[in-house]
């Protein structure tokens, strides 16, 4: 077991009690079929031998192992995630490819005690679902030697991510939107879609020369119309708005599942649901 470093946080609960089973059900879309988003930003990412890197959010520690191998056996990878399952998966993957410079610890990146030593920050769909994201990002810029760079992924507009906007569509047309009560992982996929609004947020934490670069391209979201359809249902918005209808939206399943369907289908590409998306990757330093 790695080391754990967690306190009690509503987010961080809901993450381990509810998601973790659902994010490992699905695990080969979000880490595979949605890897455009992080294989982009990684190639165009200049990394010196020997560098000391954190990725924030790790999940099971693809990128981390990315960047491990990146930085080569000089350097040190420390991937953070609040969920230790997801966490298994990276060591696991590690001790199989005879990566001995990647550390994996269970911690909540607002308050885990940072020592300024890092080159880098990596973060891939981590940074959008933080409690209080000036917080994490003040913490973050600690771990962070003076010139050393944050660099994270987050999504755009719902509007330009048809994958998660069109199933949530079909959803509200059965089902009433979530209430302030929901149970929530954070504050959500597109809580860093504005560039204005994360810039004042990095400006506050301590951070300068923001850039925000975009990436379009396809992602893929199902093997099969059917599991796309149960994919939806389970993760992102349209699978909050069935969780929170209760006992409505097992009431509804049958009509929902097949208007799913019915919107998805034309979406398949050779056996699998391909489906338009869209990110930021956004960078900035820490001016010391």
């Amino acid at each position: 077991m790695g080391e754990t470093t967690l306190p009690v946080n509503e987010y961080v609960e809901f993450w381990n009690d509810t998601l973790a089973d659902k994010f490992e059900r699905y695990r080969e879309i979000l880490m595979n079929g949605l890897s455009l988003h992080s294989r982009i930003p990684l190639e165009r990412l200049e990394v010196a031998p020997g560098s000391r890197i954190l990725d924030v959010g790790c999940g099971w520690g693809d990128t981390a192992l990315a960047l491990a191998r990146m930085t080569g056996p000089q350097g040190f990878v420390m991937g953070l995630d609040c969920v230790d399952r997801f966490l298994e998966k990276g060591r696991q993957d590690a001790a199989e490819a005879g990566l001995t410079n990647v550390e994996f610890v269970d911690a909540d990146v607002e308050t885990y005690p940072f020592k300024p030593e890092y080159d880098l920050c990596f973060s891939r769909f981590g940074m959008m679902f933080f409690q209080n994201p000036v917080v994490a990002m003040r913490n973050i810029r600690k771990a962070l030697r003076p010139g050393g760079r944050l660099v994270f992924i987050v999504w755009r507009d719902i509007e330009d991510n048809p994958w998660l906007g069109v199933p949530k569509q079909v959803v509200l047309d059965f089902l009433p939107p979530p209430g302030e009560d929901a149970r929530t992982c954070g504050p959500g996929p597109f809580s860093m879609a504005n560039p204005d609004v994360v810039s004042k947020q990095l400006e506050i934490a301590g951070f300068a020369d923001v850039r925000f670069e975009r990436t379009d391209g396809p992602v893929i979201v199902g093997d099969s119309v059917e599991n796309a359809m149960r994919f939806q249902l389970a993760l992102g918005p349209a699978g909050e708005v069935f969780r929170e209808a209760g006992e409505e939206a097992e009431r509804r399943r049958g009509e929902i599942e097949q208007a799913l369907r019915d919107v998805l289908a034309p979406f398949e590409e050779q056996g699998r649901i391909v489906m338009p998306s869209s990110s930021w990757t956004i960078t900035a330093d820490n001016p010391g």
